[in-house]
Order: structure tokens, then sequence, then C-alpha cells
């Protein structure tokens, strides 16, 4: 099925498949259709979360385990009475999904306020394919990195 959409931030034409992933028509050329696919994120399935979060990875010294800590301030999923609906967090693109179930509802004066989705990377390719989708997401959502200023080596000279 093609759909129009004519709302930020989805703004353009997409092919909406079964499963919910979104293809957007990129071009035609010679009768072939040209797309790709987009990287979002949904805590519901079939509802995109256009808050952006705010990203923190950390990785063991070993460089085999990892985690990403994605927190997002004011999400539409807390907005209305559909809550209940958050059965965790999905991260979608071309290369198919990845989920954790690990999320934390933050409240403020007893209404929610954030969620807090935490995704534990256990290998190098599991932190590998984590990246490729970042860096999908961060293209279509204007993000940067920042990697953390690494600790001053003591000088033992003397």
């Amino acid at each position: 099925m093609l759909v129009d959409f004519d709302t930020a931030p989805h703004k353009g034409r997409f092919f909406v498949l079964d499963f919910n992933l979104k293809l957007r028509v990129n071009d035609i050329i010679d009768n072939y259709l040209y797309f790709f696919v987009m990287a979002e994120m949904q805590f519901a399935r079939g509802r995109t979360e256009p808050v952006v979060p705010d990203i923190r990875l950390t990785k063991s010294r070993n460089g085999q385990e990892g985690t990403a800590i994605l927190y997002f301030n004011k999400p539409d999923a807390l907005c209305g009475n559909d809550v209940d609906a958050v059965t965790g967090l999905y991260m979608i693109d071309e290369e198919g999904e990845i989920v954790t179930r690990e999320v934390k509802a933050k409240f403020l004066d007893g209404q929610p306020a954030a969620l807090e989705a935490i995704y534990l990377i256990k290998s190098p390719a599991e932190w590998d394919r984590f990246i490729r989708f970042m860096d999908r997401y961060a293209a279509e959502n204007g993000l940067g990195f920042d990697e953390a200023p690494k600790p001053k080596e003591e000088n033992t000279e003397t």
C-alpha cells in the first residue's frame, strides 16, 4: 500500500507493509523504484515515537559488552490513555528490529514525564548492529556523537 504523509517528521510517500516497516520512495529511474527504509523507534508496535531520545553508551573494558540508555523526555507514548500500550522499545530499520523490554517510566508530581529504555549489548556483533542502527537513526534525526573525554594520563616521569 502506498501512503502519502505531509506531517513532520515523516514527510513524503511511503510503502506501508504488513509488519509496520515504512519504506520511503526515493526516486523512480528507468521504471525502477529506489527507496530506503526509515530508522525509527516505537514503544508500541506500529506507533512511531517522534521524540528523539538522549542516548548514553557505555562499553566494557574488554569490549565484549555494553549498555545503551535511551531517555525520552515527554514522549508521545505517554500522551493520552495509551500508557498501557508501551510493550518495550522497538528499534526498526532496514536490517530488522532490535528490541528491549526494559522500559521504565519516570514520574514528576505523580504524572508520567519520561521513559527510559535500557538495551544490554552482550557481544561485539550486537554492539556493531546497534551502532549501525544508530548511524541510520542519527542521520534521519540530525543527531551527533560526542565521545566522552579520555582520562588524562598521569606523568610518571621524574
